[in-house]
Order: structure tokens, then C-alpha cells, then sequence
């Protein structure tokens, strides 16, 4: 496929999202309400109550050895088979990419950048904060566990929190945080949460992760879900940011160069009143626009400014006293060598006389 057709194509897609949106729900946003404070609060709980049982090896981490003894693989060894596909509902791959295409549908359906965009910010989140507990904490997993009853802490390993667990919560749950009306978010709630939920229990049954690991995914993904009201002004300067670029690129696509306010517009982050913030390339060429820019000296201002200060007006000429001016016609003419003053006669009998004197030989007696 050439480039023509696929910038060709690209324009299309920009040219449907550029349009207005279906209806006005697809504009609402979730708000940070009281109940979900709350809610986000008690979340945040629970997280530390399950990181604070591991590190003090308390009963949970018992009860993690017995689940992992009991062996539930061997028990029901008919799901086995079932299971194992089940599990991929938490691989981030798989996962991501059809949660993606379908929000794209939406962002095609609905003409906005949103669905795709909270994806990408709940996905980085998740990346940044399961990431780094997993790094942080090294618990090995049940399979490489080295000393019955030990929560195996600091080991190396990365299964705690369950990765798989809180990439099920954020991946499914993102569909009923972007759900347009309120029976389709209660829906896609429940469907999320049973996803979720037989996920997390399936790595358990697999003997993947401890029941803890499984715990702190759960909590770990619903933490992410429960604050991103708190992105949507960014996900919203984001959205603006992308069409004011592809807006510039297009300009540039026609005219053949790059419009006056790119350099600027291009940058996002500006420094106002001492604080950095994102602006979108519009705001950024308008604010721009409205600093005084010094005007050009031309030439012909330059010699006006200089004649000016050089006339006899701005500055009149003052000639010493005792020396008269004179006109050209009276001064002396230029010398060959280049001199305008006369040779001083005086000088010039002595330096003759010396020479002669030097010339003539010194007589002895």
C-alpha cells in the first residue's frame, strides 16, 4: 500500500472523529464522588492490610501453604484443560488488544479519542504501580518456593501482587467506566468482576500465585479503576493535543512548510507563573500570538537614527579656540607620500646636516 492511500485513509478516520458526538451521553465522565472516595479509600485499606499479613508471615501466609499443599489441580484434574485457556482472559497481550479494538469501534462509533486514550492511561498505571510492588517486594511463587511456612520474600521473584489478576480488573473493568449509560455500566460491572474473580481463582487453582497474590491483584486493579476520574482533565488535554497536532501536520501537508505557531505548538510543556503544565498546541500558538514581538530595525530607520544623531541640530560642532576652519580650496594639498602636513623645515636642515657629517671621514693626527 502506497503512502498517499494511507494518509489517504488516516484522514478519513481524523475526519470522522473531527465530527460531533452521537448523543451527549457519550460526553459524561465519571465524577470523584463522595461514595467513590470512600470506596477508594477502603480499597486502599485492604491493599495494605494484605501487604502488611505477608511481611509479618501471618496467617494468611499459613493459609497460602495449606491452599498450595491441597493442590487443587490434582483434586479436579478434568478443568484443567478448560482452565488453561480461561487463564488468558489476564494476559496483558491478548487482553489489550481486544479490549483495544473494540474501543477503537467506540472512538470511530462516538467521533472522540477518549475510549482509546483511558485505555492507554489505566494500562501505564498499572504498568507503573503492579510493576513496581512485583520488583520491589521479590516473592517467589509456589512452584519455586524454597522453606515451607516463609512468605518467600525478597527473593527475585515478581508474582506479588498477581499480575494477571489486576490486568483482568483494569482490562474489563475499563468497559464499564467508559459505559454511556447506567444499566450498561451496572452490566458490564457484574461481567468484569465475575471475569475478574475466576481469573485470580484460576492461577490459584494452576498453582501460579499464592491466594495473597491473588488478593492484592484484585485490590491493586480496583485501585486503578477507582482513580481515574482523577486523569480526565488529562485525558481530555490529551484528546485536544493529538487533533490540534494532526490539524498542523495537515496545514503543513498543503501549504508545503511548517505554519508560523508549530515551534511553539509542538512544545507541551509550557511554563506559566513558574509551573509546568500541559497545554495543547492551539493554546500554546495563542499564547504565543499575544506577547509582544520587537519590530525589525530596517536599514533606512537605522540611517534615519544615525544622520539624526549626527546632525548639527542633536549635536552642533564646537572647534577649538585659535584654530580657524578652514575651506578645502585653502588647506594644503596631499604629499605623495601621503602626508597633508608640510615638511618642517627646521627638522629637516638638521637631519641634512647630520648626514653630511657622518658622510665625511674622520681625519686623525
Amino acid at each position: 500500500m502506497r503512502t498517499d492511500q494511507i494518509l489517504t485513509r488516516l484522514e478519513r478516520v481524523f475526519a470522522r472523529l473531527d465530527r460531533e458526538p452521537e448523543r451527549p451521553a457519550h460526553l459524561q465522565t465519571p465524577q470523584m464522588s463522595r461514595h467513590r472516595v470512600v470506596l477508594l479509600g477502603s480499597t486502599f485499606a485492604f491493599y495494605l492490610a494484605i501487604v502488611v499479613a505477608v511481611l509479618t508471615t501471618s496467617w494468611l501466609v499459613r493459609l497460602d501453604w495449606q491452599i498450595m499443599f491441597f493442590r487443587p489441580y490434582e483434586q479436579w484434574p478434568q478443568l484443567h484443560a478448560f482452565l488453561d485457556y480461561l487463564v488468558v482472559l489476564g494476559q496483558r497481550g491478548p487482553t489489550a488488544v481486544m479490549v483495544a479494538a473494540w474501543l477503537g469501534w467506540r472512538s470511530w462509533r462516538q467521533h472522540t479519542l477518549r475510549p482509546l486514550i483511558t485505555l492507554g492511561v489505566a494500562l501505564l498505571l498499572l504498568n507503573i504501580t503492579v510493576g513496581s510492588v512485583k520488583l520491589g517486594l521479590g516473592r517467589l511463587g509456589p512452584h519455586y518456593a524454597t522453606e515451607i511456612g516463609s512468605a518467600e520474600l525478597f527473593a527475585g521473584g515478581d508474582i506479588f501482587p498477581s499480575g494477571h489478576t489486576a490486568n483482568a480488573v483494569v482490562t474489563w473493568g475499563i468497559l464499564a467506566y467508559l459505559a454511556s449509560t447506567g444499566v450498561t455500566r451496572r452490566v458490564l460491572s457484574v461481567v468484569s468482576a465475575v471475569v475478574s474473580l475466576s481469573v485470580g481463582a484460576t492461577t490459584v487453582y494452576l498453582g501460579t500465585h499464592w491466594v495473597s497474590d491473588v488478593l492484592l491483584g484484585w485490590s491493586a486493579g480496583l485501585l486503578i479503576l477507582l482513580a481515574l476520574p482523577w486523569f480526565e482533565p488529562l485525558i481530555a488535554r490529551t484528546e485536544a493535543y493529538v487533533f490540534d497536532v494532526r490539524e498542523l501536520l495537515r496545514r503543513r501537508a498543503e501549504t508545503g512548510r511548517m505554519p508560523a505557531p508549530v515551534v511553539s505548538a509542538l512544545t507541551p510543556l509550557l511554563s506559566a507563573g513558574g509551573k509546568w503544565q500541559l497545554r495543547s498546541p492551539t493554546e500554546a500558538a495563542t499564547a504565543t500570538a499575544e506577547e509582544p514581538v520587537p519590530k525589525p530595525v530596517t536599514t533606512t530607520a537605522a540611517a534615519a537614527t544615525t544622520a539624526t544623531a549626527h546632525s548639527p541640530t542633536a549635536r552642533p560642532a564646537v572647534h577649538p579656540a585659535g584654530r580657524p576652519h578652514v575651506i578645502r580650496s585653502e588647506r594644503t594639498p596631499v604629499t605623495p607620500n601621503g602626508s597633508r602636513r608640510p615638511a618642517h623645515t627646521e627638522r629637516a636642515t638638521e637631519r641634512a646636516t647630520a648626514r653630511g657629517a657622518a658622510a665625511r671621514p674622520v681625519a686623525g693626527g
